[in-house]
């Protein structure tokens, strides 16, 4: 079986081993990605790669009730559900270096290590995505390197619960999504639970003093330098 990425390009037929945890990633990158004039061929592609998988897998119903959502409900609702879902709230935004570091210096140093992973696995990221939106993190995982994206989706696994569990109150249709990727990952660990409970008390951390966007020249030249992390605030992805 084949998998397709996002720009619509071939990816190379997977090996048996692991297969369905990639392609549940590929189909999570496909729905949780802006609803723009495309949706309709992701949708397409998504239920491609749904029909090649085991039935009995979770995942399958789950995704085929969010596709048969995306599918029928106009583009435009979409957007605007979209946009207050996971660009108005701390909780349920999709970088996952916002959990952990929230509008912190912190922040730019955490955007780096995800870039530099890419980059040792030869991908370079276009400047208009960052690094650690969940969607780009999953297709890296599914169509790159699994090894690395598994471990960046690990690192990370009380932000994803986090979402996950804001989803789920907010009985948003796109927690099926994130629901079936956190099913792919280890169980949480005793200091990671301790973090859900801590964001789900407080939020994201917040710390917003003399921020710099990600991927402009300020960055770079700090970062090289060694001077300093970075700060960010709760970030938005450009829209098309």
């Amino acid at each position: 079986m084949g998998i397709l990425t996002r720009s619509g390009r071939s990816a190379a037929t997977l090996p048996t081993r692991d297969l369905e945890k990639r392609v549940v990633w590929q189909c999570a990158s496909l729905l949780l990605d802006y609803p723009d004039g495309d949706v309709g061929e992701r949708i397409d592609e998504v239920r491609r790669m749904l029909a090649g998988l085991d039935a009995r897998n979770d995942a399958v119903p789950r995704l085929r009730l969010l596709t048969d959502h995306l599918a029928t409900t106009p583009v435009a609702d979409l957007q605007a559900d979209y946009v207050a879902t996971f660009d108005q709230r701390r909780r349920s935004n999709l970088f996952l270096t916002y959990f952990a570091h929230g509008d912190t210096r912190k922040r730019g140093t955490a955007l780096l290590r995800f870039k530099q992973t890419y980059l040792a696995a030869g991908m370079t990221l276009d400047e208009s995505e960052l690094p650690d939106h969940l969607c780009v993190v999953l297709e890296f995982a599914a169509t790159v390197d699994p090894e690395r994206g598994a471990q960046l989706l690990a690192d990370h696994r009380a932000g994803l619960e986090m979402l996950r569990i804001a989803l789920r109150d907010e009985e948003s249709p796109w927690a099926a999504a994130v629901e079936v990727v956190c099913a792919t990952l280890p169980p949480l660990g005793g200091g990671e639970e301790a973090a859900v409970q801590r964001l789900i008390a407080k939020g994201p951390p917040a710390e917003e003093v003399g921020l710099t966007a990600y991927g402009g020249p300020a960055f770079d030249a700090l970062l090289s330098e060694k001077r300093r992390p970075v700060d960010l605030p709760m970030p938005v992805r450009a829209r098309p």
